[in-house]
């Protein structure tokens, strides 16, 4: 089992740029592919960027490819989303999610992935 805390979130202009963060506890992070979702309000949680347990792969969703990047550290069991380039319409709770899976596909559906953060907010200022 794995518990997840993100940190990062925050308020920023639009054209600037944030790190997410999240942290994980539990012995076997390295097992896991991790991905990031985010809400708006009054809309159902969506895809953004997902990485294999090894990290020697990743996926974005369309919104977000170009301007993101999902990284992670394995001994400090921490995975990463680095975003540019942000507009008003990435405004939205940001979850890290985790799936207990060593294969190299990677899965883009909420169900796929079993664990989950609080979220943290991100707000941006047109």
């Amino acid at each position: 089992q794995v518990q997840l805390v993100e940190s990062g979130g925050g308020l920023v202009q639009a054209g600037g740029s944030l790190r997410l963060s999240c942290a994980a506890s539990g012995r076997t992070f390295s097992t896991y592919a991790m991905a990031w979702f985010r809400q708006a309000p009054g809309k159902e949680r969506e895809f953004v960027a997902a990485i294999t347990w090894s990290g020697g792969s990743t996926y974005y969703a369309d919104s977000v490819k170009g301007r993101s990047t999902i990284s992670r550290d394995n001994a400090n069991k921490t995975v990463y989303l680095q975003m540019s380039s942000l507009k008003p319409e990435d405004t939205a709770v940001y979850y890290c999610a985790a799936s207990r899976n060593m294969s190299p596909t990677l899965h883009i559906g909420r169900f796929d992935y079993a664990y989950w953060g609080q979220g943290t907010q991100v707000t941006v200022s047109s």
